[in-house]
């Protein structure tokens, strides 16, 4: 019986290799896709476990708690009334920070930014030194604020008004960028705001000021 029809030619006596199908995929390639999944997927999962790990433990070890700001003195040094309805101004703020953890600082640095501000409008302006904050430390900051302000006769005789009832509102802003320390470590810089709502008696340059009411709030910009 003759041999079926042979339909590839012999080669030097040899068969070529066996026609390729496009439709075909090697087994080996989808175990290694499905390694590489199951590779991520695991790492994925460590780095979510870690994210939720780490703060808790940081939580526990460290207790951390918000530093603390106050307007604890306040001080008018000139206060001047311009004929071209400017107001020329110098005052003495002083600032206290109280830092209640055991384990770690807080490092201000420059790029600081102190204004008193009167009915919207700036009064005078000046900014923080740079300084290291320790462990369970309170800091007194005194800063000196100058400024000349554009000020319109109605604001002029709102102002006189507040002083002759001896209840002027000021805002005291503050914007200092600040580094948490923890040990050794440094952790990224942060922007505090810093917002303190006063009413004093009087601006009467260089007489004692009473701070009769003063709320404090801050925030955070990361």
């Amino acid at each position: 019986m003759a041999a079926p029809p042979q339909h590839y030619a012999m080669i030097n006596g040899h068969s070529p290799e066996a026609p390729f199908h496009p439709g075909y995929k090697p087994k080996s390639g989808r175990r290694t896709c499905l390694w590489c999944l199951c590779c991520c997927c695991s790492v994925l999962l460590l780095l979510l476990v870690l994210f939720i790990v780490i703060p808790v433990y940081f939580y526990i070890i460290y207790k951390p708690q918000a530093p603390s700001y106050n307007v604890q003195n306040f001080e008018v040094k000139a206060l001047n009334f311009q004929p071209d309805f400017s107001l020329f101004s110098r005052f003495l703020v002083t600032v206290k920070t109280d830092n209640p953890n055991s384990d770690i600082g807080f490092i201000y640095g420059d790029g600081s930014a102190v204004e008193v501000v009167y009915s919207g409008s700036q009064l005078c302006a000046g900014k923080l030194p740079s300084f290291y904050q320790g462990h369970r430390n309170m800091t007194l900051i005194a800063v000196e604020l100058t400024g000349k302000s554009e000020f319109g006769s109605g604001l002029q005789e709102a102002l006189m008004d507040s002083r002759k009832n001896h209840k002027v509102p000021l805002l005291v802003k503050v914007r200092v960028p600040v580094r948490v320390v923890i040990g050794e470590f440094r952790l990224r810089q942060m922007m505090v705001l810093v917002n303190c709502s006063l009413v004093v008696d009087n601006l009467a340059p260089n007489k004692k000021i009473g701070i009769l009411s003063s709320n404090t709030t801050f925030n955070v910009e990361f």
